[in-house]
């Protein structure tokens, strides 16, 4: 009978079942038989794939490449054949931001990097992924891969500067804050540890709280040495390898007034002969402050005292801004022989800081009394014996050449400069004076301050008309005989923009006034003509550039930029205009720019003038005068062939006049000259033929023939037509050429 399993068959554990089949029957002793059934158990898709582990942690370095390998997933599926196959793919879960920075190999189960990683964006992703086999009804398993991003040294630092207190004034103390910091780092970790340094030696330092910092200053600050600093901040991580970037801060540091002014002496001591006149130049005070602005303007002053019971100011004076000294009143050396006076020096500074200098005057004798005669008495006197210097040294240059620079136009009498000579001698030897060495009589455009060395430019310079100047400087001191030295002093001048444009073609008077012809065939590109303009300025004041600035159709015509050729932008056609006129504008690249216009006329032409341009064009190798010369040749042939006619002719009625003066009466002159048979010679045409060098096509202007002329007495006949020419307003030639032209008809 039939029979059923009794417990569900599992392919997976037992794929083939082997069954006994006993039939027993039933007789005495009974009788049996077997039979053997093997049972191949047929599999079905109900077993998932599953993945060894659930949950797969990967940590990975945020610096890897694409294509790096993160996990190799392992799904196994217990079913065979298509139930078995299994395919990996993302899970629904997956972001679509996973699924651009990671792959899975659907075969192999490789996940891969696809994108690029940043820690500073996720430090993590969750990448679920699904393995489903190829059954009929699929079946699928999951898991999850959890990705720990590393973080990896590649931010650099920044600094970011919040505030900046600058200038810092000079006497500023110390710890005084200058700027506040802030650094950042995106990276983490140690990477994200950030210090600031800043380069040793300056009066700085670097105070950290957090991630802030502050610049303060450290020791003394002085102008006078820097009066800027620029301080390079540097940040540097602490990863491996570490990172770091630079910032540089500019720090003014501002004058006050801590520096008294200095005198360039000691003590001065001037000598001066007596009997001077009133307001005669002493010496000269010089003193100099190190700080700047009004710090150190300087103004001098004598300090209140007595000589021999009168004030300081009744003997000399100073000038406050320039320090000379001049003597007011006339000395006398058997009266006062020296006297000493203090002069102080004062900035303008707020307090104002000082300093005094002695200056010593030595009024110097005279033969200006004679011998007297005294009695017979005996003295004796202590002699203080003063060495006076000689003046054995000449001034010296402190250069050779000096070079001054001054643009053209300048306002007259300006200061470009000055010049400096020292004498190594003192008083009135060491006074230098400057002059000009005049080669020829013609006025200077320079001239120098005589007492200072400063130089002048007398009136202003065009760089058109000179581009330099020299001229030779000599410096004399004041001794007897005075020495000298002389200098180079060139002055070169520098152009300005102060010339626009000048256009030579067309020119600017009108004489071009009939234009430019084109013919109506010419194409793109085809060159009208050229603007030629020169700039007198020199450099890139003398780069010129073209452009069209108005035209009747602007469409038509282009400008070269640098060349200035006129050029047509397309082909001329019926529609346009005959006539055109076009407004260049040239200009130059000075600053501020000049510019000037060139107007051109230009007229679209067909007729004669379209075959010649044709031809000149189109085969310009082709020798022009070849047909010319064709014409001139058959002229010169028909012209000979005519005297010789005419020569033949002529010999032969002389052959017949000998003959008949030989053999009959004397010939009677006839009535009319048309009765005559002497010769009248053929109509003879004169030919004027004007052609222009280069042209192709010639014109021939024919004149009215000549006719013979008799003599008033000759009696009137049939030839009083003929006669009648002769005498003929020389008018009828213009209307004889106006026929032959009608005869020759259109060319």
């Amino acid at each position: 009978g039939a029979r059923g399993w009794l417990w569900p068959l599992d392919r997976e554990q037992s794929a083939l079942q082997q069954l006994v089949l006993t039939a027993v029957d039933g007789g005495d002793p009974p009788k049996s038989g077997t039979a053997q059934i093997s049972v191949r158990v047929v599999d079905t898709n109900d077993n998932p794939p599953a993945f060894d582990r659930s949950t797969y942690t990967v940590n990975l370095l945020e610096n890897s490449p694409p294509g790096t390998l993160v996990v190799k997933l392992n799904a196994s599926d217990p079913d065979e054949g298509s139930n078995g196959d299994v395919i990996y793919s993302f899970g629904s879960y997956t972001p679509q931001k996973v699924r651009q920075l990671f792959s899975v190999d659907p075969h192999s189960g490789e996940v891969r990097v696809n994108g690029t990683l940043d820690y500073e964006e996720a430090s993590s992703y969750e990448i679920y992924v699904q393995a489903t086999d190829q059954g009929p009804v699929s079946m699928a398993g999951h898991c999850k891969v959890l990705v720990n991003i590393v973080d990896a040294n590649d931010n650099v630092p920044e600094v970011v500067l919040t505030s900046l207190y600058s200038p810092v004034p000079e006497d500023a103390k110390s710890g005084t804050v200058v700027a506040l910091m802030s650094v950042t780092d995106q990276d983490s970790g140690l990477n994200k540890q950030v210090s600031l340094r800043i380069p040793p030696g300056l009066p700085f330092m670097l105070n950290s709280f957090k991630n802030s910092y502050t610049l303060v200053t450290q020791g003394k600050l002085d102008h006078e040495k820097a009066a800027a600093y620029n301080i390079t901040v540097t940040a540097t991580d602490s990863g491996i390898p570490p990172l770091s970037s630079q910032k540089v801060i500019h720090v003014e540091i501002s004058d006050i007034n801590d520096n008294p002014p200095r005198f360039e002496e000691p003590v001065y001591s001037v000598y001066v002969p007596e009997n001077n006149p009133l307001g005669v130049l002493l010496c000269t005070i010089k003193a100099t402050d190190p700080d700047v602005a009004e710090n150190a303007y300087v103004s001098y002053s004598l300090l209140d005292g007595e000589i021999e019971g009168l004030p300081v100011t009744s003997y000399v004076s100073i000038k406050s801004d320039s320090g000379n000294m001049y003597a007011v009143k006339s000395f006398d050396y058997e009266t006062l022989r020296e006297f000493q006076v203090v002069v102080q020096a004062q900035d303008a500074g707020i307090p104002s800081l000082s300093s005094t200098v002695s200056v010593h005057i030595y009024v110097v004798d005279e033969n200006d009394h004679a011998p007297q005669i005294l009695s017979r008495l005996s003295s004796r006197e202590r002699i203080f014996v003063q060495i006076s210097d000689v003046n054995d040294n000449p001034p010296e240059f402190t250069q050779d050449v000096y070079t001054i620079s001054v643009n053209e136009n300048n306002n007259p009498m300006l200061r470009i400069g000055n010049v400096n000579a020292t004498d190594a001698d003192a008083g009135k030897n060491s006074r230098v004076s400057y002059a000009l060495v005049r080669e020829d009589k013609e006025q200077p455009d320079v001239s120098i301050n005589s007492e200072n060395g400063d130089v002048y430019i007398l009136r202003p310079l065009d760089y058109e008309e000179v581009r330099a100047i020299e001229v030779t400087v000599r410096a004399a001191d004041g001794g007897s005989p005075a020495l000298s030295a002389e200098a180079l002093l060139r002055v070169l001048v520098r152009d300005e923009n102060d010339n626009a444009p000048v256009v030579l073609h067309p020119p600017p008077d009108g004489s071009a006034a009939a234009g430019e012809l084109v013919p109506r065939w010419a194409q793109a590109g085809y060159l009208v003509a050229k603007v030629v303009a020169v700039d007198a300025d020199a450099g890139q004041n003398a780069w010129l550039s073209y452009e069209l600035a108005k035209a009747t159709e602007p469409g038509l015509f282009r400008v070269g930029l640098h060349s200035g050729e006129v050029r047509t932008a397309r082909a001329v056609t019926e529609r346009d205009a005959p006539r055109h006129r076009l407004v260049v504008l040239v200009r130059d690249r000075g600053q501020p720019p000049r510019s000037s216009t060139a107007t051109l006329t230009i007229t679209l032409v067909d007729g004669f003038s379209e075959a010649h341009l044709r031809v000149s064009e189109e085969a310009p190798a082709t020798d022009p005068d070849g047909r010319l010369t064709l014409y001139l040749i058959i002229c010169l042939s028909c012209v000979s062939a005519l005297f010789l006619a005419t020569a033949a002719a002529a010999v032969v009625v002389r052959l017949r006049r000998a003959r008949q003066s030989m053999a009959g009466p004397l010939p009677t002159f006839p009535k009319s000259a048309a009765e005559s048979s002497a010769g009248s010679l053929p109509r003879s045409y004169v030919y004027d033929v004007c052609f222009a060098a280069g042209t192709v096509n010639s014109e021939f202007r024919f004149l009215r023939p000549l006719f013979p002329c008799f003599p008033d007495g000759l009696p009137h006949g049939p030839g009083d037509q003929r006669s009648s020419v002769c005498s003929a307003n020389l008018g009828e030639e213009a209307d004889w050429a106006a026929q032959v032209r009608d005869l020759r008809g259109p060319r």
